[in-house]
């Protein structure tokens, strides 16, 4: 009888956290983690989100191009601790449904509706730039009940490879998607540890991948046994852009969190504090809260729902 009302109370609060999570709270988190990486009030950023359609197209077709799935409908699946983008998501186009998936630290968001799935196919053709999206939409297209709408649509590809395509919030999207922020720490020697700064984004071809190594820098690299690709880098040149990228082009995920601490090491690089102890000793804090920051993230929403 304890343990089922520990299940009944853990799946309440499940629950209460799906359905009261917004952009809100999301921003309260980000600023909360600023603070703990010492940014001054007067200096703590609003978060950015999509202003229009356009912009809004292209972090769709981003996400989409990272983790979506056109089928007989639309899904997108989230980590639990990402749930405010699920809604968010629900709220902008104005269909769709949210519910967590069973056994499983998931939520899925889900288009079924006719006039849904139409609403985000405009918005995200000639943004989104995989093939297999592309497949899978004009599979999709060829049902009965897309017979009028796929008379006034010619679907497209956004093929552009200078920066000027790159110009917006697609790789935003792509990034909340199937990126990730490293903090790698190498002992060159008793008296000195060199710190690289990772942005890596791992792929099952390397196509997006070039793309993105001509934007930024960096190398893509393949693992023969799992037969996949990976984009990296790590140089402090890379790194520079990567953060004029994401400083204008917020990601809307809790890996917006983690883009932060890695920027505060970047800023400790860039002044030159990485040389001295206390300054690597802040270093190691950082890139020890990085790994276990979905935890941190859903206790502190917790938090905030409890006030």
């Amino acid at each position: 009888m304890k343990n089922m009302k520990l299940q009944i109370n853990s799946l309440n609060n499940q629950i209460r956290l799906l359905r009261t999570c917004n952009f809100v709270q999301h921003e309260l988190i980000i600023r909360s983690e600023m603070k703990r990486l010492g940014f001054k009030p007067a200096k703590l950023p609003k978060l950015i989100l999509p202003k229009n359609d356009i912009e809004f197209g292209h972090y769709l077709a981003g996400l989409i191009d990272g983790d979506g799935h056109f089928s007989s409908r639309f899904s997108i699946c989230f980590n639990i601790a990402d749930s405010h983008l699920a809604y968010y998501l629900q709220r902008r186009l104005g269909f769709g449904y949210v519910y967590k998936v069973k056994d499983k630290n998931a939520v899925n968001f889900t288009v079924s509706d006719r006039l849904g799935i139409e609403i985000v196919i405009s918005l995200i053709n000639g943004k989104f730039r995989t093939e297999s999206k592309f497949k899978q939409l004009t599979r999709l297209l060829e049902a009965p009940k897309f017979n009028r709408f796929s008379k006034t649509i010619k679907l497209s590809l956004n093929k552009g490879t200078s920066p000027k395509d790159f110009d917006n919030y697609w790789l935003a999207g792509f990034s909340d998607a199937d990126a990730s922020f490293q903090i790698k720490l190498v002992k060159r020697s008793a008296s000195r540890t060199e710190v690289r700064l990772n942005y890596q984004v791992d792929q099952k071809t390397d196509y997006l991948l070039c793309m993105i190594k001509n934007l930024f820098g960096g190398y893509v690299g393949h693992r023969g046994s799992q037969n996949t690709a990976y984009y990296g880098s790590t140089s402090y040149t890379s790194a520079d852009k990567v953060v004029k990228y994401f400083d204008h082009y917020h990601m809307l995920s809790t890996k917006f969190i983690n883009y932060l601490q890695w920027r505060k090491v970047y800023t400790l690089i860039k002044t030159h504090q990485h040389l001295t102890p206390k300054g690597l000793k802040r270093i190691q804090k950082i890139k020890s809260i990085m790994n276990s920051q979905n935890k941190y993230y859903c206790l502190l929403m917790d938090s905030i729902n409890d006030l």
